[in-house]
């Protein structure tokens, strides 16, 4: 009878111990299933980085950006500066990031075995990918300003810009009343530069600085010109000035 007993103990024992393991045999492979699907959903969000950083590199007009391991010399050589190259190193910077990502998340491979905790690797994946999220848009933020007074906003840049300009067109009829004063240029010349052609002159040449180095790294981005804005300011300036010169003389005078 004590054999049959410890029989049926070492039963009951060992159908404990096979549940026990189909448990963890089932817990095993829900985690690595859960695994699998982190990895999964990483390379797609790194699918979509590299799509992005293919298309902000090609509008800003910079070379495609390679990882580090398989770049030359000649890729560490001196960087430029601006908005472009500033983009262009947080570009560089994001798909370090990114590769990095990559790097980690290919670790936990399909079976989910990797040397040390592998939910550790994937959260460790995970930041990586988030940060390169975080440096593209600071890149696409960069490439998005331009050269000139890049903290402006458009409407502040281009009236200094037209201001600047109209500035150096009133220097310039200052230096015609002078020369008018002395014989060297007629009352027409010295009216009609005033009225027309320094105004015009002035306008031009701001709206071809806004166009230049008001432009966006992106390629595909507008200068924000105000042409409107720009035409009132030079045509409203200059004239007003010879005015305000004409009644000083005769004031002075």
């Amino acid at each position: 009878m004590a054999d049959y007993d410890e029989y049926a103990a070492a039963v009951r024992q060992l159908s404990t111990r096979i549940r026990e393991g189909g448990s963890g045999a089932a817990a095993e492979a829900e985690r690595r299933r859960a695994l699998r699907a982190g990895v999964d959903q990483l390379g797609q969000r790194l699918a979509a980085q590299e799509q992005r950083l293919d298309q902000l590199g090609a509008a800003a007009g910079l070379s495609p950006v390679v990882d580090a391991a398989d770049r030359g010399p000649a890729a560490d050589r001196a960087p430029g500066s601006g908005p472009a190259s500033a983009a262009g190193r947080d570009i560089a910077a994001t798909a370090g990031a990114s590769a990095a990502g990559r790097d980690v998340a290919a670790t936990v491979g399909a079976d989910g075995d990797v040397d040390g905790d592998p939910a550790v690797a994937l959260a460790q994946a995970r930041r990586l990918v988030d940060e390169a999220d975080r440096l593209g848009g600071q890149a696409e933020a960069l490439a998005r300003r331009p050269a000139l007074l890049p903290t402006w906003s458009p409407t502040a840049r281009a009236v200094a810009v037209y201001v600047g300009c109209a500035a150096v067109g009133a220097l310039a009829m200052l230096a015609l009343v002078v020369a008018n004063g002395s014989g060297l240029v007629d009352g027409v010349t010295l009216g009609a530069l005033t009225c027309a052609g320094l105004p015009l002159i002035s306008f031009v040449t701001g709206w071809l600085v806004l166009g230049r180095w008001g432009r966006p790294a992106l390629a595909g981005a507008d200068a924000s010109r105000f042409a409107p804005l720009g035409f009132v300011i030079c045509a409203l300036l200059l004239p007003s000035t010879y005015c305000v010169v004409l009644l000083l003389v005769g004031f002075l005078g």
